[in-house]
């Protein structure tokens, strides 16, 4: 975690994803860099300072010019209230697509961690638009971090992990773990078992003990949890036993594999109301 991506909209969940996120490089001592993405309007195209090139209405042009200008400002005053912070913090606009902004910001600057806010999306919208935060999810070859309400790291003292506990979690899982031995949390891993997905409660033990010892992890409990579905087991069973973070894996699936099949960790980002941990299976 030396190097954190913040992707940052101004919004109310931004900023809670913000403040976390500084909370946490002041833990690791990174490198904290805010990212501000401005959408162009169709028809317009900036350069890399910032001037509007022709074409779109003139209306809009000005509109955008003064926008700019206007979070130019806004950036730099945060850049101002942070320069004497005990880590290294960095801004940058650019802009474009959010979500394309994103990924190419994750890839120039090697993060080993995004966090962004989430506002979840339900029914009819969640299936047709997604979210840039759904996205990034999906895609990142990093963790991610989604945040929807005000949390501070120190406040974080119990992981839900969910899984399988197959083998191809094992990666994954060891960036988890340096962020429980960062933040100090106990971990409860969960196997959810649902009527389409079962399992009997002797080979779960078995699978999740051998991933315990595997891993070399400290500070851990387990439990298999029945539930009606994957994501709905891993809500009710965060509620139940004052868990702090929701941690899961995604296959990052994409296109009509992804229509079909879903994502529990994107409906999960989608619907809990804590704090969830995701990383793409390689």
């Amino acid at each position: 975690m030396k190097t954190i991506l913040v992707p940052y909209d101004f919004s109310e969940e931004a900023e809670n994803a913000f403040d976390f996120a500084k909370e946490l490089a002041a833990l690791t001592q990174g490198h904290l860099k805010l990212l501000h993405v401005i959408e162009i309007p169709t028809g317009q195209n900036f350069n890399t300072t910032g001037e509007v090139g022709l074409g779109g209405d003139e209306m809009q042009q000005v509109f955008m010019v003064e926008l700019v200008e206007k979070r130019k400002q806004q950036v730099n005053a945060i850049e101002e209230k942070l320069k004497d912070v005990p880590y290294k913090f960095s801004t940058k606009i650019t802009f474009g697509n959010p979500y394309a902004g994103i990924s190419n910001e994750i890839g120039e600057i090697k993060a080993d961690l995004i966090v962004m806010g989430s506002k979840g999306t339900s029914g009819l919208e969640e299936l047709l638009i997604g979210s840039n935060t759904e996205k990034v999810v999906r895609h990142a070859e990093c963790p991610v971090v989604t945040i929807k309400s005000k949390i501070h790291p120190s406040s974080i003292k119990n992981i839900l992990f969910a899984s399988d506990f197959g083998d191809e979690n094992k990666k994954t899982f060891g960036q988890l773990k340096k962020l429980q031995e960062t933040l100090g949390a106990a971990l409860h891993l969960v196997k959810i078992n649902t009527p389409n997905s079962f399992e009997n409660s002797k080979d779960s033990k078995a699978k999740i003990k051998d991933f315990i010892a595997k891993n070399h992890l400290e500070n851990v409990t387990f439990e298999i949890y029945n539930s009606d579905s994957e994501e709905d087991g891993i809500i009710q069973y965060s509620e139940e036993n004052n868990i702090d973070m929701i941690a899961m894996a995604t296959h990052g699936r994409t296109g009509f594999m992804h229509l079909l099949s879903g994502s529990i960790a994107e409906d999960v980002v989608n619907h809990a109301k804590r704090p969830v941990w995701t990383m793409k299976m390689k």
